[in-house]
């Protein structure tokens, strides 16, 4: 019985066994089902936020000031580590965002309207720039200048061009008016001669640039254009009125420049050749004639000058003196060097030469062909060898070779003359040499001293003056001992300084008084012989 019981019970249990597995295994099957459903929503969900986010940040990336600015100037250097990281760092984001998008460009049309944008920006910022840079600018100078006593004179740079007495000034578009300028200007270092012709000098306006006639030749070199005419023709007077101002205008240019020249004379270019072609390498034009438009970089209109036959270093290119004047022009007609001293002195230095062989010291007596003339020239060269000197007469001509006479004006230890225009041939003496100036009857020491006796000393030559009596003066022998060009030349010159020329520069010739004028000459013999 007990047996049958047993059985009875374990077969009543499977069933109940079986339930419960099964119920398990359905609430496995939901859990898993729930896991999995909730994992692809959350997959989702990521997915689909990353790409909004990547898509902002592209947008805000690429509208940075950072990129403005580096369109508008070059990439600065990393200052410092942490420099160089942001860079870096930023550099990364760049990279990311071309693989979230699998290796393709990422929002395309936001990218371009974001360059043209900041293309525009930058446009509008540089035109900002330009307007404040035109508002601080300085008012361009005046290109031509009136205010010296003794010249006028223009200074072109830029567009100038030059046709038949007439310069014309171009300006750059940005500084071009509803006006221009002229100026009508004497170029010649004296401006207050009636005779000197002037040239015309126009700074062109807007419209008056846009009609400008076109260049029918350019050049390289700046130009100057001066006057040869005036007072030329003395040789005082070419040399203080053009060469001395052409000098201090133009040496700078080391002759890189063009000479235009207004009443050009012939004579004048042949006499001067070498300075002129020294001074500038091209041909000389003759600007009253020359009918093309030549167009140069730099103009300058007009001669600077400072003083009568005289160069003020404080005021002058290079602080260029007088001396230098001189000693460019004994280089240009290839004197000696002015360093083997006065002839005198070079031929006694001489060790080859015997006492008897040792020449005097030589005098060159220059005589003046109409005014002022000596009348006993042979008196007076007589005096002046039996004083101890070799003695060479001469009378300058216009035509007389300079080539030739420089020579012979160096080989001299002194250069003798009445005041007047053969003694600006002390340009070609050595330092040391001497300059005898013989001073006309008429209180004329003032204007012997401004007009060569201060030159002389500023060039390193001996300055010696002789002023001679009324007696000396031929105006004694004409108008007699109590005329007042006689009698008181004072009052000759306060009449005006025209009464004064007429009676003596003019009517007065010199009969010098040889036993008088000896000590003179034995005390520059001294002083040479020192």
């Amino acid at each position: 019985m007990v047996t049958e019981s047993s059985s009875s019970s374990s077969s009543s249990t499977v069933p109940t066994s079986k339930g419960v597995a099964r119920t398990l295994a359905q609430h496995h099957q939901a859990v898993v089902g729930f896991l999995f459903g909730f994992f692809v929503i959350l997959v989702l969900y990521t997915t689909v936020s990353g790409q909004f986010g990547s898509t902002n940040t592209i947008v805000v990336l690429q509208s940075t000031p950072a990129e403005q600015n580096a369109r508008a100037s070059p990439p600065p250097q990393p200052s410092s580590p942490a420099s160089a990281l942001n860079n870096s760092t930023q550099d990364n984001m760049q990279a990311n965002r071309t693989d979230q998008s699998g290796g393709q460009p990422v929002n395309n049309t936001v990218t371009n309207v974001s360059d043209k944008m900041k293309e525009e920006e930058l446009i509008r910022q540089e035109l900002d720039q330009d307007d404040d840079t035109n508002v601080k600018k300085a008012p361009r100078k005046p290109i031509c200048d009136l205010s010296d006593p003794r010249y006028d004179i223009c200074d072109i740079s830029g567009d100038a061009r030059a046709t038949n007495r007439t310069v014309l000034y171009v300006p750059p578009p940005g500084e071009r008016g509803a006006d221009g300028q002229e100026w009508a200007i004497k170029d010649q270092s004296r401006k207050h001669l009636e005779y000197i012709n002037k040239v015309t000098v126009r700074s062109l306006s807007a419209a008056q640039s846009l009609a400008a006639p076109e260049c029918t030749s350019r050049h390289a070199v700046p130009a100057v254009v001066f006057a040869m005419n005036g007072l030329t023709s003395n040789p005082w007077h070419d040399f203080s009125d053009v060469l001395v101002p052409l000098f201090i205008t133009a040496r700078t240019f080391d002759g890189q420049v063009q000479f235009l020249v207004t009443d050009l004379q012939p004579w004048f270019v042949d006499k001067y050749r070498l300075i002129l072609a020294n001074l500038s390498r091209y041909d000389v034009v003759d600007f009253d004639r020359d009918a093309g438009v030549r167009c140069y970089p730099h103009v300058v209109v007009g001669l600077r000058s400072h003083r009568d036959l005289g160069i003020n270093p404080t005021r002058a290119p290079r602080n260029y003196t007088l001396l230098d004047f001189r000693m460019y022009i004994r280089d240009i007609f290839s004197l000696p060097p002015d360093s083997i001293g006065i002839p005198y002195k070079a031929a006694a230095s001489n060790n080859n030469a015997t006492d008897g062989e040792k020449r005097k010291p030589r005098l060159m007596l220059i005589n003046r062909g109409r005014n002022r003339k000596f009348v006993n020239i042979p008196e007076i060269a007589d005096g002046a060898r039996a004083a101890g000197f070799e003695v060479v007469v001469v009378e300058p001509r216009r035509d007389l070779r300079l080539e030739e006479f420089s020579r012979a004006v160096d080989s001299c230890d002194v250069l003798m003359g009445a005041h007047g225009a053969g003694l600006t041939n002390f340009f070609f003496l050595r330092t040391g040499a001497a300059m005898l100036q013989v001073v006309p009857w008429g209180h004329m020491e003032y204007s012997a001293m401004i007009f060569y006796g201060v030159q002389a000393k500023e060039m390193n030559l001996r300055d010696v003056e002789y002023s001679i009596t009324a007696e000396e003066s031929t105006l004694y022998d004409k108008y007699g001992k109590d005329h007042p060009a006689v009698s008181d030349p004072e009052s000759i010159h306060k009449q005006g300084w025209q009464l004064g020329m007429r009676y003596y520069w003019l009517e007065q010739d010199i009969r010098l008084n040889v036993t008088r004028f000896a000590p003179t000459l034995h005390q520059l013999l001294r002083t040479l012989r020192e």
